[in-house]
């Protein structure tokens, strides 16, 4: 199963606070995820897999300068734009 250590060793660059605020996302998700279904709920075994590894993809091949702004159209429970 793919947890935190597998986004930190895919995603070298991120930091400690970085890897720590992602970790928190998946306890945050599944709790609203059994109010308003954010995500599939039959797809929450693979949180970081499905959704939160695929939401940083981006940054194998685009480079965020510190500072940047970064605006989520329409993709839906908050992903990818709250991961990034």
């Amino acid at each position: 199963m793919v947890g935190i250590k597998e986004v930190a060793a895919y995603f070298p660059q991120l930091n400690a606070e970085q890897l720590k605020k992602l970790e928190m996302l998946e306890p945050l998700y599944l709790d609203w995820n059994a109010k308003i279904n954010v995500i599939s709920r039959k797809d929450m075994d693979n949180f970081y897999e499905h959704h939160l590894i695929h939401s940083l993809s981006i940054l194998k091949v685009a480079d965020f300068p510190s500072g940047s702004r970064i605006l989520d159209v329409g993709t839906g429970g908050g992903f990818p734009g709250i991961p990034l």
